[in-house]
């Protein structure tokens, strides 16, 4: 190997990144964030850590460029931590075991959100267009119809949405089927248990712009390629 190629490869962006991952509680972190985002207290509970040493982590994690915080939507008063799109590639030798096993076959992948008229709908025609394992969308509080902004975004990106018009999840779901929450108000008011992942987008029907839905599209997109490889038919 030549010395150029190490070169490109970010010496020193790696080196931050694997002495912060040097750290049991650390690298557990970044597992358990892996495919889908997280609150403090979530991780907290499940890592049966104090709330100063979580946040002793979580800062670690931050400064390194692997992990940030995003405000949910629902409840202001919470955040979720969310891995960084750069950052897996750096993270392709270091993810643990553990974080694979968290995921399984699945008859189905159900993309929610509140309404089912964008977010979950670009996510499902992106899974599509993705993976095998067949895929459908639903809201816990379906609007009349898709909205406009995301048709627009999926015929922009040579999508098709899969949907005329939104469901009901209660409707949508079975067993064995993978749950997908895209929306902070959807994850927030579902039964714990409910859903398998939670991805916090941000709403782009609230901002209106195509901007905002472009950038619901992209963040959708590189989650949706992130996954799709660990997930198989039943």
């Amino acid at each position: 190997m030549s010395v150029e190629i190490l070169s490109d490869g970010g010496v020193e962006e790696r080196v931050r990144v694997f002495a912060a991952l040097a750290e049991p509680v650390r690298l557990r972190i970044v597992d358990l964030v892996a495919f889908g985002d997280a609150a403090p207290s979530e991780l907290q509970r499940h890592l049966a850590i104090s709330s100063n040493l979580m946040a002793h982590h979580l800062g670690v994690l931050t400064d390194a460029g692997l992990v940030a915080r995003r405000r949910s939507e629902a409840d202001r008063r919470r955040s979720y931590l969310q891995l960084l799109p750069a950052a897996v590639p750096l993270l392709a030798a270091a993810l643990t075991q553990p974080a694979q096993t968290q995921l399984r076959g699945a008859r189905r992948v159900v993309f929610v959100c509140t309404a089912n008229s964008a977010r979950s709908q670009l996510a499902a025609a992106l899974w599509a267009r993705a993976s095998d394992v067949p895929v459908t969308s639903a809201g816990t509080h379906p609007a009349a119809r898709v909205a406009p902004g995301a048709a627009r975004t999926a015929r922009k990106h040579g999508l098709t949405l899969l949907g005329d018009r939104p469901q009901q999840l209660d409707e949508v779901t079975g067993p064995d089927d993978y749950v997908i929450a895209v929306c902070d108000n959807a994850y927030e008011e579902l039964p714990a248990g409910t859903t398998d992942l939670h991805w916090s987008v941000p709403d782009p029907v609230r901002v209106g712009t195509a901007g905002a839905f472009d950038a619901a599209h992209d963040d959708l997109a590189a989650r949706v390629a992130h996954l799709a490889p660990h997930l198989s038919p039943n």
